[in-house]
């Protein structure tokens, strides 16, 4: 296989940035520093695509050496011809190789091998030769009781066990069978202990079937829980004629023989199916995981790039019943500056002394704005908190805060190194209300895998889910940049090149020597060295420095041509492609200089909108159909999308009620973060359900 050609037919680029971004790629080049200072070389392939093209370069090199194994392991034992050694070199899935390689790999001891221990192979050749011998006078020729061929039956059985798992090895045959079965078959499940499924989750696969070749990948995903949770049964269910007629067609060649016919049938039913089961529910399981991770990487990567709210005083409340709700507030750089207990939910319901704490801290530290957390006693909490705000006439307004992962931070290393002092309810409290402050900076110290914005993600295979999840962390960190002598050693270790190891000893470096005053002092940094500068400095950024461009996403290679340019001046005017020649530099680089200096140390993440802020709780009663609301998109699955509207209870937005034109998937309307217009289709309090629309409503 030609990994290049490949490569550039599947992604749709050409063979040199094919050829460049391999180079890059095998010289230890990060993808955000690719991405970033090496468009020249690599055509301007954004992050997305290079972090597919390394994965697809990474399983089309696994391929080929898997090749080169099975080919020579066939070759020992001295069973390679030229015909097969093409096939082989010329597939282009594991998959396929597999199924060549099966002939030929050790087994454990089957039917087959045990008949051709009792010498029944020549036997079996001479019935799928189909020469008109009589099949009953040639066995009795095989009949030895020494090992253990006691008649003419026991013959005929053994030989016809070889002929099925010959047929079986049969890599075309096989082939035809995986594809007519993803192509025809069903996937039909039925109840198996309803008693164990108490909210009937799974109650629409009790007696359900779909389309292999249709079925939505959500559904996929929750067939799997439910059968891991031993609630529902699942198969794959084809019509068994057209399959036996196939293969009767490939092996048959004499009108009548009912031995053959007999051994397909075995073979089938016993050996072909349930191995293409098991692999056709392998693939639907891993599209369907991939499905899940890609929306999960787009809803972590829009959560994580969320505005942030710069410049306030934050009063952070992590809401609780018994051990009531834990206060924090943070001063503008996120800092603790005060934490109590307040107790406004049962069982105390000390609703009068919490406002009167509230109303203290806020005028003490002049909070501005109150960030509460969206779990256990939310609802209870905001209403106290609305209470307040309205009966005080205070200028201070509420959000209602994501706080999942909250709590596995707080129970962290990190937090308690940060908060020796605080309990977990205290350094919650913390995370919430800087979460509101810069999303990017808290998020990154947790876990992906816990910040909630996934789908099935503890059904998907979690190594797999770890590496996309990272990677898009990474993205979001280095597409921003980071703050070198403010930044947290959890948020370093995402920076393009840097490792944990060397994210700790420049928090170390910073303690013990002050702030950083140039990039060139980054180097002093233990484990630093020069490949890893290259890598890194242009995504850290040192604010109020000796050199102004060291608060730039401008590579320090880049400086020269930067200082000519901050000479001429006038960047809107300059000609790209005369001064390119004359700078000597690539057009996408001077263009990203230019964007620069036009806007030194711009974020990104001040296009996206800003949190909506309440002073009024709305509670799910209060919903009626046909409400116009605002709202924020907290979470998109493969079937709608969940929008917070000021409610505890987020509602769905269902696919079909996405937009006034057919839409695939939600992911081509909405994204999370979004701030939307909806209207309420129905509301049921006691099961807590809103269901609503993105429709224009009809007048």
């Amino acid at each position: 296989m030609d990994i290049i050609k490949t490569l550039t037919e599947e992604l749709n680029i050409t063979t040199e940035q094919v050829k460049n971004t391999i180079k890059l790629i095998d010289e230890d080049n990060t993808i955000p520093f690719i991405a970033r200072y090496r468009k020249e070389l690599t055509g301007g392939l954004n992050d997305e695509i290079l972090r597919e093209f390394y994965q697809r370069l990474n399983y089309l090199r696994n391929l080929e050496s898997r090749k080169e194994q099975v080919i020579r392991l066939i070759d020992e034992q001295q069973k390679l011809t030229p015909d097969l050694k093409l096939q082989i070199d010329n597939a282009t899935t594991l998959t396929l190789v597999e199924d060549l390689y099966l002939p030929y790999k050790s087994k454990k001891r089957t039917r087959a091998t045990i008949a051709r221990e009792k010498g029944l192979e020549e036997l079996a050749n001479i019935i799928l030769s189909q020469m008109g011998e009589d099949i009953d006078e040639v066995a009795t020729r095989f009949i030895d009781e020494e090992k253990g061929v006691a008649d003419i039956t026991s013959a005929i059985d053994g030989a016809k066990d070889i002929i099925a798992e010959n047929i079986s090895d049969n890599a075309v045959y096989r082939g035809f069978i995986r594809d007519k079965t993803l192509e025809e078959a069903q996937i039909v499940t039925k109840v198996k202990d309803e008693k164990k499924d108490e909210k009937q989750v799974f109650k629409m696969y009790y007696n359900y079937q779909e389309s292999v070749k249709t079925i939505p990948p959500h559904r996929i995903l929750a067939i799997n829980r439910g059968e891991k949770e031993k609630i529902i049964t699942a198969k794959i269910d084809i019509d068994i004629e057209v399959i036996l007629n196939y293969l009767a067609r490939q092996i048959i060649t004499t009108k009548n023989f009912p031995i053959l016919k007999e051994a397909i049938a075995d073979s089938y039913k016993r050996l072909i199916a349930p191995s293409i089961e098991r692999d056709i529910r392998n693939e639907l399981t891993q599209k369907a995981e991939e499905s899940a991770v890609n929306v999960f990487k787009k809803n972590l990567y829009q959560l994580l790039m969320i505005r942030p709210l710069a410049g306030h005083t934050i009063l952070g409340l992590d809401p609780g019943f018994r051990t009531g709700c834990k206060i924090a507030v943070v001063d503008e750089t996120g800092k603790k500056l005060a934490n109590t207990v307040v107790y406004p939910t049962i069982p105390k319901e000390d609703i009068e002394n919490t406002k009167k704490t509230l109303l203290e801290l806020i005028k003490k530290y002049n909070v501005t704005i109150i960030a509460i957390g969206n779990g256990t006693a939310s609802r209870e909490s905001e209403k106290v908190v609305a209470d307040m705000i309205k009966e005080s006439g205070i200028k201070v307004s509420y959000v209602i805060v994501n706080e999942a992962g909250a709590s596995v931070y707080s129970a962290s290393k990190l937090a308690t190194h940060e908060f020796p002092n605080d309990d977990v309810g205290t350094r919650s409290a913390v995370s919430i209300a800087r979460r509101l402050q810069d999303p990017l900076a808290e998020l990154v110290k947790i876990d992906p895998q816990s910040i909630g914005v996934g789908q099935y993600q503890h059904d998907i295979n979690q190594k797999r889910l770890e590496e996309s999840l990272g990677g898009v962390v990474e993205s979001a960190v280095n597409e921003v940049g980071v703050d070198i002598n403010t930044a947290s050693a959890s948020l370093l270790q995402y920076v393009s090149g840097i490792k944990k190891s060397v994210s700790e000893n420049i928090v170390t470096y910073r303690e013990e020597n002050g702030a950083f005053n140039s990039r060139t002092e980054i180097k002093k940094v233990k484990g630093l060295g020069p490949k890893v500068f290259e890598q890194c400095a242009g995504f850290l950024r040192i604010i109020g420095g000796k050199n102004l461009l060291d608060a730039t996403g401008v590579h320090p290679e880049s400086y020269k041509v930067a200082n000519k340019l901050i000479e001429k001046g006038k960047y809107d005017k300059v000609d790209i492609a005369s001064l390119a020649i004359e700078f000597e530099v690539g057009e996408p680089t001077l263009v990203d200089i230019i964007k620069e200096l036009e806007k030194p140390g711009r974020d990104p993440r001040a296009d996206m909108p800003s949190p909506i802020l309440h002073s009024e709780v709305l509670e799910i009663e209060d919903l009626e159909v046909g409400m116009k609301l605002k709202g924020t998109v907290r979470n998109i699955v493969d079937f709608g999308a969940f929008v917070d509207i000021g409610v505890h209870q987020d509602g769905l937005v269902h696919l079909s009620q996405m937009a006034d034109r057919y839409v695939k998937h939600p992911l081509d309307v909405v994204k999370v973060g979004d701030i939307v217009d909806v209207y309420v289709l129905s509301v049921e309090p006691k099961v807590r359900k809103i269901s609503l629309s993105m429709k224009k409503k009809e007048n």
